[in-house]
Formats: structure tokens, C-alpha cells, sequence
């Protein structure tokens, strides 16, 4: 499997671009993570990238064929994607029927999910530990808890491609590791390609065999994670000084970036 964005732009009606020229790909188990400063179209990115937005010019395409072109049930069942988790106050499902929802794609015109779909739900939910949640009722979850939802829901489709919006947002510390170790079995235990937008170059460094790096002033830069989440490229995309830091626990290398001060300062 192959994921792609060739010359993808995209502006708003009479507007300037949001984003300009952006290019990569992706191969089956691997994970991209994109980020830049608020405001920079990561999103936005998202959205072009599996057809909820059509780009201006360029394209994304999976193995080769044009996601534009494909037709919504051929694309939702190889593709899943997570927004990010707003207030579910309004939403009445509970948890397990917001999982089971993500079943649709693979259900004929028409059908609605039945007991094989609700236990496929089920054993998803357990898989990521959040079967507490399965008579609750989304609009009584926290943000974090309905983050976890939404993520088991795309889950439950078995797609070949997963895009997230920030999974880590709303999440405590326990949650957000529980979300990267789960983003990495997937990709690279399961074969699942990930991308993800995220804040955190410290998350990227994490899991991410690759990073794009977008900007407002300069092209956006695509490649390993470790060569484009440098010193140089965060003062330059974020006007942040930074200090990159290897330690050493359990035989295991975690990486970490350190703001030290706004650059220039």
C-alpha cells in the first residue's frame, strides 16, 4: 500500500494557498507525523488528503489511483480518519454505538449494524482498553474519553490507511502513551499506515519513521523524522529555540525536545 500527495495546493475561494506544493509518500506500516505552528493548514491538510477537501491543484492517491476518483465506500474501507474530538454534549450514542458505527463501510446500502458489527466493537474497545466505556453515553464522556472512541470507531473498520487530527489532544499523560503505543503496534505490528497531526516534536520523535514539517515562510519539508525535527528547522518553522536530549532507560532510547527560549530573545 501507498499512500501519496503530489503538488497538493489548496486556497479558499480568492484566497491566497493555505498550503503550496506539499509532496511525500507513504508505505504500508509506517507512520507520517505533520506539524507547524497553529494556523499553518495541517488540518486542512488532513482533509484534501482523503477527499473531504478537493485540492486546488495536485493530488493524493492510494496505490496509484486517484482518491478523488474512488468511490466513498471503496475509500472508507481502506481509509478511516479521526477528527479531532470536539464537545460530544449533543451526541446520545453510547460508547459501543459510536464504535460500532465504523462498521458502515463494510455493510451493504441500507444495512445497519448488527450483532457480528457490535462484537467486532466489543473486542476493539477491550483491545484499547476502553471497554468501561461501552453504556456510557458519549455526551457524558470527558474529551479525552471521546478521543478514545472515535479512534476505536475507525479502528473497527480495519483500514489499510488510519488519519488522525491530534489524537494526543485532551489526553493526560497516561492516555497520551497509551495512544502512541497503540499508534505504533499498529503501524509496525500490523502493517497499518498512520498519520497523524500532532504539537508535540517530542510524540514525532516517539513513534514516526516520518515527519512533514510545514511553514507559513518556507517549503514544507518531508523525510526521516530525525532529519527534519532538528535544531535549525524548529527555530526556523517555530521561532523556538530547542535542545534535542537522548536518554538512555532500560536499554531504550527516548528522544525529547526541549523549548529553551523564543528565538532571537
Amino acid at each position: 500500500m501507498s499512500l501519496a500527495i503530489e503538488s497538493g495546493t489548496f486556497a479558499y475561494r480568492r484566497r491566497k494557498p493555505v498550503l503550496r506544493d506539499v509532496s511525500f509518500v507513504l508505505e504500508t506500516g509506517r507512520i507520517l507525523a505533520i506539524l507547524g505552528p497553529n494556523g499553518v493548514g495541517k488540518t486542512t491538510l488532513l482533509r484534501c488528503m482523503v477527499g473531504l477537501l478537493p485540492w486546488t491543484s495536485g493530488s493524493s492517491t492510494l496505490d496509484g489511483a486517484d482518491i478523488s476518483a474512488m468511490r466513498p465506500t471503496e475509500l472508507w474501507r481502506r481509509v478511516a480518519y479521526v477528527p479531532q474530538a470536539r464537545n460530544a454534549a449533543s451526541v446520545s450514542l453510547t460508547g459501543l454505538d459510536m464504535v460500532t458505527i465504523g462498521r458502515s463501510a463494510h455493510l451493504p446500502m441500507l444495512s445497519q449494524p448488527g450483532a457480528r458489527e457490535a462484537r467486532m466493537a466489543e473486542q476493539v474497545m477491550a483491545e484499547i482498553g476502553i471497554s468501561h466505556l461501552r453504556s456510557v453515553p458519549c455526551g457524558q464522556m470527558s474529551g479525552g474519553q471521546f478521543q478514545m472512541v472515535l479512534i476505536a470507531r475507525a479502528l473497527v473498520a480495519e483500514p489499510e490507511v488510519l488519519v488522525l487530527d491530534e489524537p494526543e489532544t485532551g489526553l493526560d499523560f497516561k492516555n497520551q502513551l497509551i495512544v502512541l503505543d497503540l499508534l505504533d503496534a499498529l503501524a509496525h505490528r500490523r502493517g497499518i499506515s498512520v498519520v497523524m497531526n500532532t504539537h508535540y516534536p517530542s510524540h514525532a520523535l516517539r513513534i514516526a519513521d516520518r515527519a512533514l514539517l510545514l511553514s507559513t515562510r518556507s517549503a514544507p519539508r518531508f523525510g526521516p523524522t530525525d532529519e527534519v525535527i532538528t535544531p535549525g528547522h524548529m527555530r526556523d518553522v517555530f521561532g523556538v529555540e530547542v535542545h534535542l536530549a537522548r536518554v538512555e532507560i532500560d536499554g531504550r532510547t527516548h528522544r525529547s525536545v526541549l523549548p529553551v527560549q523564543v528565538a532571537g530573545s
